[in-house]
């Protein structure tokens, strides 16, 4: 019956009552009297003999399955919503299949900030409100750039007033949103990007008459991406590789830092793997890494893109790593204390992992809060499945 089972729809069909009956038998075997569990159990065994015995034949086959039909019928008992009982037990069966894939193989994850551009993108919130001569698409454009990221808003307060700024509420377990306040007119953001008041030039308090444009933006949504949680538990990560870990256990001290980024405890961090345990690390004047003693460069596994740079270093462009002495020497300000000048070495402990974020001048990571726990790996970023840029598909090394 195995290999008809690929070739002939009746087998499939056959295959399928037979495992029906079968369930039901098993789950009212504690109900139905002996005799309907002995009838039912016989009539099985004269379907396999039939099926056995068809060869192929689809009348023999469909003899065999109006007898077991005939059978069930008559011995098992009928399930009060049948259609909706099995659909029940469908979408249960389906939900263990997710969280089993979620938590063994692989897990979605949002991109949150932009410190791991240009390789993954997080969130871009552009306010053009100042900008008359910036203009937005028409419906068709926008409908092309939702699948690009991208979404536009525009709000023309309809009511005189002060603008007020609400927290971020969550919903149902998922959902959040943002509302923004005018008088009695109010705007409303599903899913807002993180810190959105930062990155909006109208404030809380200021005035608006009605009519008056409160903002214009443009926000484009960070990448989202299946994280493999599965290769690291084969082998080790390596040098190079962008990986995803927990940022729990992380010296509480560090994590308010005044610079261009803080950390947020006990959430996921995506940053590329420089440096494993034992190793001494230096980030040269050059911009380039020295792991004991050796110089990484555009011909190093993993950093043919970070280490191809030229020019000084630049927010949201390949530069390299830049220790303390180089960022204040480029934009006057450090956010690498560990690493103060090219001549400083940090030596990462035993089962530690050292991560830095691929925009250098955007990234708070392992220049001021050190290295890391191995354990707290939870795998490597695989494949960006949202939104349908150039990035899309597997991420390059």
């Amino acid at each position: 019956m195995n290999w008809r089972w690929f070739i002939s729809r009746t087998a499939r069909r056959a295959a399928e009552l037979r495992k029906q009956v079968w369930f039901i038998l098993s789950s009212q075997r504690d109900l139905l009297p002996e005799r309907a569990r002995e009838e039912v159990q016989a009539a099985l065994g004269r379907f396999d003999e039939a099926l056995a015995a068809a060869r192929g034949g689809r009348s023999a086959v469909q003899e065999a399955m109006a007898a077991l039909e005939r059978s069930g019928s008559q011995w098992l008992q009928p399930y009060p919503n049948a259609g909706t009982r099995e659909n029940i037990k469908e979408f249960l069966v389906s939900g263990v299949l997710i969280l089993s894939l979620f938590s063994f193989f692989i897990q979605p994850m949002k991109i949150p900030s932009g410190s791991a551009q240009p390789t993954l993108y997080g969130n871009v919130v552009t306010d053009v409100t100042g900008e008359p001569e910036a203009t937005f698409p028409g419906r068709l454009g926008r409908f092309i750039d939702w699948f690009r990221g991208i979404d536009y808003h525009r709000w023309v307060a309809g009511d005189d007033g002060v603008l007020a700024v609400g927290p971020v509420v969550t919903s149902l377990g998922f959902v959040k949103t943002q509302r923004f306040g005018v008088g009695n007119d109010t705007y409303t953001f599903f899913w807002p990007p993180d810190n959105l008041p930062q990155h909006v030039q109208a404030k809380a308090g200021q005035r608006y008459r009605k009519g008056d444009t409160v903002f214009r933006l443009r926000i484009s949504s960070g990448d989202r991406l299946f994280v493999d949680r599965m290769t690291y538990n084969f082998r080790r990560p390596e040098r190079g590789e962008t990986i995803v870990f927990h940022t729990v256990g992380i010296d509480p001290k560090l994590r308010v830092f005044r610079g261009p980024a803080v950390l947020v405890p006990d959430t996921h961090y995506i940053k590329r793997l420089v440096a494993m345990g034992g190793e001494r690390v230096r980030i040269g004047d050059d911009r380039h890494l020295v792991i004991d003693g050796k110089r990484l460069d555009r011909t190093s596994p993993g950093f043919e893109r970070v280490f191809d740079f030229e020019g000084p270093p630049r927010d949201s462009v390949y530069s390299g790593y830049v220790n303390n002495r180089v960022a204040l020497e480029a934009v006057g300000r450090g956010f690498a204390p560990l690493f103060p000048d090219g001549q400083a070495e940090f030596v990462v402990r035993p089962d530690h992992y050292l991560v830095f974020g691929d925009n250098t001048m955007n990234s708070w990571d392992g220049r001021g809060w050190g290295d890391f726990p191995r354990e707290h790996v939870v795998g490597k970023a695989r494949f960006v499945f949202w939104p349908f840029t150039s990035r899309w598909g597997l991420i390059a090394r």
